[in-house]
């Protein structure tokens, strides 16, 4: 396994947002000897009937940053979610900051650039974000050294960012009972997303896990936090040494029963644009839905 520069002597502070139209959990997180912040996988509302797009959830964080007195420095994604919508632009807008995600970005924008006929107006080359980042990649928030893992698997760009004791996981893991998230996406590998779980799973022990999504299996109640010894020990999916061959062997067949996710047409073509909804010629904002494409 490769070695990471864990730091467990520090502790950054974390506040999660549930949405529960999208069961998605997002973060602030921050360091608080200098008030800088991080979010981590925002949500920006649709209403996808109406075709209309609000900012009620990234509202409550924005507000809540301001009554914190911080100052966001980065808005990271974990990967380019197919369940909801990013809000990162409008967040930069109203607070600055980065925005981030993993560096093989640059492959789902090929892949469903594609699928939705973009043309070459539509650059593949992940410069919609102002970092990409690869695997072992370091980074700062205030005086907390943050580091990348890639964890693909779910889909090839996605990465696990650890912030001192804290690791954000997007869909590499769900809580203990809840497994891990599907592979059959374009992209999507069963076998990898094994070897990136292995590899988050080598963290130490007392290291805090944040789920991206939570569905409340069996009907308990919201949950979004655990730790690498919880989920070593308890994982449905993985947990108590399971095999690759297991693995793949389940998810696969788990996968095949799955429904397409609600949100996936916007989503895709939101997120691969770190955030922001394509145009028209004219400027108007637009939506495009693949025929038998996905």
């Amino acid at each position: 396994m490769p070695h990471y520069p864990t730091d467990m002597r520090k502790h950054p502070e974390v506040e999660a947002f549930f949405d529960p139209a999208t069961h998605t959990i997002s973060y602030i997180v921050w360091d608080r000897a200098t008030r800088d912040a991080a979010v981590i996988d925002s949500v920006m509302d649709i209403d996808y009937a109406a075709g209309r797009i609000t900012h009620a959830h990234a509202d409550r964080m924005i507000e809540r940053i301001e009554a914190l007195d911080l100052r966001l420095t980065w808005i990271i994604e974990t990967h380019v979610h197919a369940d909801h919508l990013s809000a990162a632009p409008y967040l930069q807008q109203r607070l600055g900051g980065q925005t981030g995600i993993g560096a093989r970005i640059m492959e789902v924008q090929e892949t469903f650039g594609k699928v939705f006929n973009e043309g070459t107006e539509f650059q593949r080359d992940g410069s919609q974000f102002d970092r990409l980042f690869e695997d072992g990649d370091r980074w700062s928030l205030g005086e907390i050294d943050c580091f990348a893992i890639a964890t693909p698997g779910h889909t090839p760009a996605c990465m696990v960012h650890v912030i001192g004791d804290a690791a954000f996981v997007g869909d590499t893991l769900f809580m203990p009972d809840g497994g891990s998230a599907r592979a059959d996406f374009p992209g999507g590998d069963a076998g990898e997303l094994y070897d990136s779980i292995q590899k988050l799973l080598s963290l130490p022990e007392e290291m805090r896990l944040f789920m991206c999504h939570d569905y409340g299996p069996g009907g308990r109640d919201i949950r979004w936090e655990t730790t690498v010894g919880e989920e070593k020990a308890q994982n449905i999916h993985v947990g108590g040494g399971k095999s690759r061959e297991d693995f793949i062997r389940f998810r696969t067949e788990r996968d095949a029963q799955l429904a397409v996710p609600k949100l996936i047409i916007p989503s895709l073509q939101v997120n691969m644009r770190a955030g922001e909804v394509p145009t028209d010629p004219a400027g108007n904002p637009v939506l495009k839905v693949p025929v038998n494409g996905l």
